[in-house]
């Protein structure tokens, strides 16, 4: 059968002058002038643009999608079936109630109910599903209840945008309250009385920008604001402490925050904790009156947690409490009564250390084996002995615990199932070093089956990101399986840029030092070739977003090195994006990439390595990018330029696909079943391109 001719865009000239440098951008049209627009209402986009996305929808079907129908539909089904559709959550007390969420057998969105603390009959509060029905997409944005137990709010996203609409439950009845905030940011939080709730609304370019108050029964146009950040590259969130006794109010970007806190009974002004300082992130907790602060303030790069009077909460105040220390990065703390709870990580692997705040005693939880992912969750109470974390390991299914943080007893809460059968002994973990360059020891963790042959036969997915300080987890996957069980080798590349060896991994690998990212990836799959762990021509690279741009920086930098790409919403267009301050991401990751409109330095290293930009007349390995129309972070035109360009330059006769979502966003399909889909096709992609056996 005859290949059908893949789609041409049209070329129209475009010219745009930046430090003295003209730059031709002839796919630039396919960036709606309406952007904002077709963000809110999909049907509005250009017709022209409409008909090329549909016309690489239309070519990847027939080429792809069709032909290879049957694999992807067995691998979907090899997915769903190591799901427990109709699984639960463990409950999580709050005064009289315990509070959860569930899956349902068939359905695609959870359902969240509550029980008496002590156990009795189920009620359910929200059922997605339900109010998922005659929409396209549905984002679920969270919830949350009020003091009373009477409220709950809760917000969705039916475009796919990150526009959250929050609605307000009454629990007597089961009923939406008429109270509807539009254009936010999807969370809340409530204040003491339950009278008020504080959230953040969103500027018509995307940006969480001001802080209001919503008093119940009224119209959100009468909603007050409490804050508004007036830098167009600091984000606004709003939280609260786990004492319940303050709100809190934090504006940041990627390197930089601030925090202002609010009497959550008095309802007072905020009141600013520390002014922002350029380079300095704080974050704050509350006991007894005093603050515990978890900050790289000063030289504290991996961070420290210092402690402050509420009343009088600045830095001059600031007193060491777990000192700063070299290579133990603290992700993050909590504070429960008499307890100080941090999660740090030492060695590429994450530890819980409990601190009793009387004796200053601490007592760490941690695991053996070789590569392991572990979260810690503080729950809704503050007045409790018990916290609860989450074990898994690329063999080992998901664990929940609660952990006495008195007695030191553990109580396994939950183990994930795998209903079509999982045995961890038929996989192997393990984490090895690559080197780099430069001579940095790259972190890398394999999962493979243990009649896996590691003798330079077995083909690899090579999984990376690099990018915000982000670590990549090793954890359990039920998708990855489907891979690995067909003779794969599954590969993360912790590479610089994330954070697994410390701030310092985060900080060589941005800014004018981001060029550390791409070469790390690529020295990953040298070694795992040159080691005949994997056959090196068939490594399929794979990587979304932030890792999207990898992927597209490294297909520039070594083609001949991938036998295919995976880039899933790639951030691609990286120069035009960052000259443009309108886009909602733009001001906020100056400090994370550089500012090419102030600093002609930042121009031309960005220039270097745009992927979109740095495209040549040459051969390059079997490509498969992925998109949604109504992406805010990475926006549609992105992924569709570059595919445009490299239909243009490309010398090869291998694949190029360009899949866009016409009703999603940044996440893909919102359900979870439709979701599994798209991983399908990605797998069925890597499994064809690198010549794997297609059953199992």
């Amino acid at each position: 059968m005859s290949k059908s001719v893949p789609p041409h865009a049209e070329k129209r000239q475009h010219n745009s002058t930046h430090h003295g440098i003209d730059r031709q951008d002839p796919y630039h049209w396919l960036k709606a002038d309406n952007w904002q627009e077709v963000m809110h209402n999909p049907v509005v986009l250009a017709a022209d643009i409409r008909d090329y996305l549909e016309a690489e929808n239309a070519y990847f079907e027939t080429e792809f999608e069709k032909p290879n129908e049957a694999l992807s539909e067995a691998i979907y089904k090899e997915i769903r079936g190591r799901i427990k559709e109709d699984d639960s959550g463990v409950p999580s007390p709050d005064g009289p109630f315990a509070y959860n969420s569930k899956m349902a057998e068939g359905k695609q969105y959870p359902i969240l109910v509550r029980t008496p603390r002590q156990g009795g009959e189920e009620t359910v509060l929200l059922d997605c599903n339900a109010e998922a029905e005659g929409v396209d997409y549905f984002g679920f944005g969270g919830a949350a209840h009020d003091e009373t137990h009477r409220y709950l709010a809760w917000s969705a996203d039916r475009k796919g945008s990150e526009f959250y609409s929050i609605h307000v439950r009454d629990l007597e009845t089961g009923k939406d309250q008429p109270d509807l905030i539009e254009k936010t940011a999807g969370g809340v939080v409530w204040t003491r009385d339950s009278k008020a709730f504080l959230y953040v609304e969103q500027d018509q370019n995307h940006r969480p920008y001001r802080v209001r108050k919503h008093v119940m029964g009224t119209e959100q146009s009468d909603d007050p604001v409490i804050y508004t950040e007036k830098d167009s590259g600091f984000f606004v969130a709003v939280g609260a402490t786990h004492s319940r006794q303050y709100l809190l109010i934090e504006a940041h970007d990627h390197q930089t925050s601030e925090v202002y806190l609010l009497d959550a009974n008095a309802e007072t002004e905020p009141h600013l904790v520390e002014p922002r300082k350029e380079n300095r992130e704080y974050g704050v907790e509350e006991a007894d009156g005093l603050l515990y602060i978890h900050t790289n303030d000063g030289d504290a790069e991996d961070f420290k947690i210092v402690t402050a009077p509420a009343n009088e909460p600045g830095a001059a105040n600031w007193t060491d409490l777990v000192p700063h220390q070299g290579g133990v990065l603290i992700l993050s703390a909590f504070v429960i009564k008499g307890r100080l709870i941090r999660l740090e990580r030492a060695d590429g692997l994450p530890r819980i250390i409990i601190r009793d705040l009387s004796s200053g005693e601490e007592k760490p939880i941690a695991f053996e084996e070789e590569a392991y992912a572990l979260g810690v969750s503080a729950g809704y109470e503050f007045d409790t002995d018990t916290i609860r974390f989450t074990y898994s390991s690329p063999t080992t299914p998901s664990r929940v615990y609660d952990y006495n943080v008195k007695t030191g007893d553990r109580t396994l809460r939950k183990e994930q199932e795998v209903p079509s059968g999982h045995n961890p002994d038929d996989y192997v973990t393990r984490r090895i070093h690559a080197k780099a360059p430069d001579g940095e020891e790259i972190p890398v963790t394999l999962l493979h089956r243990a009649t896996t042959r590691l003798d330079g036969s077995a083909p690899c997915l090579l999984y990376g990101y690099g990018s915000y300080g982000m670590s990549m987890p090793a954890g359990f996957s039920i998708s990855t399986l489907s891979l690995v069980d067909r003779g794969f080798v599954y590969a993360i590349a912790h590479i610089r840029g994330g954070e697994e060896k410390g701030r310092h991994w985060y900080r060589e690998g941005r800014g004018m030092k981001k060029r550390n990212t791409f070469t790390d990836f690529i020295a990953v799959a040298d070694y795992l070739a040159e080691a005949g762990l994997v056959d090196g021509k068939r490594i399929i690279a794979q990587g979304g977003s932030a890792g999207g741009m990898l992927m597209g920086a490294v297909t520039n930098m070594r083609p001949d090195r991938f036998e295919g790409i995976i880039a899933q919403v790639p951030f691609v267009d990286v120069l035009n994006t960052m000259l443009d301050d309108t886009l909602p991401l733009t001001p906020p990751e100056w400090p994370e990439w550089g500012n090419p409109i102030t600093s002609k330095e930042a121009y031309d290293y960005i220039a270097s390595y745009s992927p979109y930009d740095n495209i040549e007349t040459k051969d390059y390995p079997a490509i498969f990018a992925l998109a949604g129309l109504t992406d805010p972070r990475v926006t549609y035109w992105e992924p569709a330029k570059w595919v445009a360009r490299l239909r243009d330059h490309k010398t090869d006769i291998n694949p190029l696909y360009l899949r866009t979502n016409m009703g999603a966003g940044h996440g893909g399909a919102s359900g979870r079943f439709d979701r599994l889909k798209e991983v399908a096709l990605t797998y069925a992609f890597a499994i064809m391109t690198a010549g794997a056996p297609e059953t199992i």
